[in-house]
């Protein structure tokens, strides 16, 4: 390791042109990584909604549906804009009154259900636009944008794909903001934390050579997600800035020993890769544990980010130290005092009332566990995103004009007797909240249909043996309401065709809700069983994993418990990753602190006085790391219009200073009190230790 070490300090100039080489082919990765836009489509295949899509997508033609309302035009004006709005390339039809009866007709002989569906009175009428793609397709955003520009401003377009589209472009305005405004916080915090004001820019850079790569690599997955995208930069950031502030401080350290700036490198590297390695195992365990959610969103945040966190750590022994030693006297030269404390006066706080501070901490975990408990998410994806957007804005109106607030497809056999069909319907109308069903059998009767209406109409209704019948609710999605109607559809349905399947956002967000209850539960379970284990092992002990672990829980459960005393509703993503990612990220910070509390034993001080040692020495440390964590992310929870980042970051950022003030203050208080415990139930806690550094100074 050390030879490797030497050869990589030896060729600074070498590291640096492939850095900067290997930037050509991260870029093209990077542009050529499709961005995901619609969370509901990492539902589970086997989900019967999301089979429901795809047989409306496949037989149907219809991969996404959209409600254009056109205001203060007459019927033959919205017939010519129908026939416009139907040539675009994407829109596989549209659907208007003009399909079932000819203009001339008087509205008072079409069905009364029917003008009430696609007209408001006098003021506006609506068509129903079906999409050829999904809602997130390449296409279907071009679509959408020529049919804004057709329609022009007398029209509101609403629909999945109208706010999947406008998702994206505040996503792409935002998305540099994002990483500049993160790089520039980080650096400021780290001027006044570091020693020199050289450094920051120095740890900047490398990162953010990192951060592209990890973007450029992210063509394997083929496509991520628009939150994966927006999350990553500033994660890693944040994450990863651990790495490099023990490499530059084991540097220093070396540099006292000698005036050999390569042998002094060589060394740091292989000290920092032995504590980098351990350190960066638990991160990547904890954003691996995404993995095991249901809602496939949870895997591509996790792969994405503990790939990150990889190649984070490969640059802070490689092109980290290139960096350092090309800038060595630059750093050197504009050195100055950190204004971190040193932690002394705090560590005679913590140390003296070490049992107030115990007592402290078992009263802030219960409002903590309660508040986690009852604290309450939303899952409308329109709810985190700005209310003067156009699709939020159309959305509104189909709400409040035409009494519309989710539409639900059930598709059913074909050959179902048109007796059951319509007893079928006559049930669903009956259900609460249901205000209209459109099915043919309803208003053209058994076996006539098919021979007077035209086959565009057949080509739409009709495919493959599959009928489809249109159900609109005045139920908002995610309800309690809609949940129970959903529930009570779902029972009339099958009670005449078990086969049968229901489509369209409500149902859809009514999968997401049930996934992400037990999704939470088995990805909060999986990342404290990894992270225990791991920390199990190294230190050999079974007491450590539990005081680590619940010491973080409660940072956490703090955190996310906040929310239900301040009346905040947060998006439902944020209780299920959130947890994760503040685990895996701060658990550093406590393995840290537990270790030189173990060497501070080691060299034969009592618990006491090893712990003041402890303090005094991982403070700075600990809270720069938590500062650089609250800088990467607080600035995007601010700025952010996308309620559903935003609320991540702010998350994040409040989770960061919480872990931090948990393990300065209440986890030596634990550890104190727990140290012949701990000494009892770890195996050669002292003794292996011991050995190890022998082993390392013989080396």
């Amino acid at each position: 390791m050390y030879r490797l070490a030497k050869q990589i300090a030896s060729h600074r100039k070498l590291i640096i042109f492939i850095a900067l080489i290997l930037l050509i082919p991260s870029l093209f990765g990077y542009i050529k990584t499709n961005i995901n836009y619609d969370i509901l489509s990492y539902l589970p295949d086997s989900s019967s909604t999301i089979k429901a899509e795809k047989i409306l997508k496949e037989d149907f033609g219809s991969g996404s549906l959209s409600m254009l309302i056109v205001e203060g035009m007459e019927d033959k004006d919205v017939a010519k804009l129908k026939e416009k709005v139907s040539k675009v390339d994407g829109v596989n039809s549209v659907l208007w009154i003009d399909d079932f009866m000819d203009l001339s007709v008087p509205k008072e002989i079409i069905p009364k259900d029917m003008v009430n569906f696609l007209y408001n009175g006098d003021k506006s009428t609506m068509m129903v636009i079906n999409f050829e793609d999904g809602s997130a397709s390449t296409k279907t955003m071009n679509a959408i944008d020529d049919i804004r520009r057709i329609a022009g401003k007398q029209t509101f377009l609403s629909g999945m794909a109208g706010i999947v589209k406008d998702t994206k472009d505040i996503s792409e305005q935002e998305m540099p903001m994002y990483v500049i405004l993160a790089g520039i916080v980080t650096t400021i915090i780290l001027c006044f934390a570091l020693e020199s004001y050289i450094t920051p820019f120095i740890f900047i850079g490398s990162i953010a050579l990192a951060i592209i790569y990890n973007f450029g690599t992210n063509i394997i997955f083929g496509e991520i997600s628009y939150i994966t995208k927006a999350l990553t930069a500033i994660l890693q950031l944040g994450v990863t800035m651990d790495y490099s502030i023990f490499l530059l401080h084991r540097y220093d350290e070396e540099l006292e020993l000698t005036d050999d700036r390569i042998d002094a490198m060589s060394k740091a590297i292989v000290n920092t890769a032995k504590s980098v390695f351990g350190s960066s195992i638990t991160t990547v365990a904890g954003f691996l544990a995404l993995c095991a959610m249901d809602l496939t969103l949870g895997k591509d945040i996790g792969l994405v980010m503990a790939k990150g966190v990889i190649i984070g750590v490969i640059c802070t022994i490689t092109i980290l130290p290139a960096f350092i030693l090309t800038f060595d006297k630059l750093i050197h030269k504009y050195k100055h005092k950190s204004l971190l404390p040193t932690f002394e006066k705090t560590s005679n706080f913590i140390v003296k009332n070490y049992k107030k501070l115990a007592i402290l901490l078992v009263i802030v975990f219960i409002p903590a566990f309660i508040g986690n408990q009852k604290a309450e998410v939303y899952y409308n994806l329109d709810e985190s995103l700005p209310d003067n957007l156009d699709s939020i804005v159309a959305t509104n109106k189909l709400r409040t004009d035409y009494n519309m607030n989710s539409t639900d497809i059930i598709l059913i056999d074909k050959s179902m007797s048109s007796y059951e069909k319509s007893n079928m319907v006559k049930e669903i109308e009956d259900l609460d909240g249901v205000n209209l069903v459109l099915a043919l059998e309803k208003y053209l009767g058994p076996g006539v249909y098919e021979d007077i209406l035209p086959s565009e109409i057949l080509d739409q209704l009709i495919s493959n043996g599959y009928e489809e019948i249109i159900v609109n609710s005045e139920y908002k999605a995610a309800s309690p309401e809609c949940s129970e109607q959903l529930k009570e559809m779902n029972k009339i349905v099958h009670k005449y065709d078990k086969n049968a399947l229901i489509g369209g956002e409500a149902p859809l967000t009514e999968d997401l809700i049930q996934i992400a209850d037990t999704d939470f539960k088995k990805v909060s379970a999986v990342s404290i069983i990894a992270i225990f284990l791991i920390i199990a092992i190294i230190f050999k002990s079974i007491s450590l994993p539990v005081i680590l672990v619940l010491a973080i829980e409660t940072a956490i459960f703090a955190n996310l418990g906040i929310p239900y005393y301040t009346g905040t509703v947060e998006p439902f993503i944020a209780s299920i990753v959130l947890g994760t990612i503040q685990l895996g990220a701060t658990v550093d910070y406590a393995i840290l602190l537990t270790s030189r509390f173990q060497e501070e034993l080691i060299n034969g001080y009592d618990k006491f006085t090893a712990m003041k040692n402890s303090i005094q020495s991982c403070g700075r440390s600990i809270v720069t790391s938590a500062l650089s964590f609250f800088g990467a992310t607080i600035g995007v929870g601010v700025i952010s219009k996308l309620e559903l980042i935003g609320s991540l970051c702010a998350l994040m950022a409040r989770g960061a200073i919480i872990s931090m003030f948990v393990i300065i203050f209440f986890l030596p208080a634990i550890l104190i009190i727990f140290e012949k415990i701990i000494l009892k139930t770890s195996k050669g806690f002292l003794e292996d230790k011991k050995k190890q550094e022998l082993s390392t100074v013989q080396d």
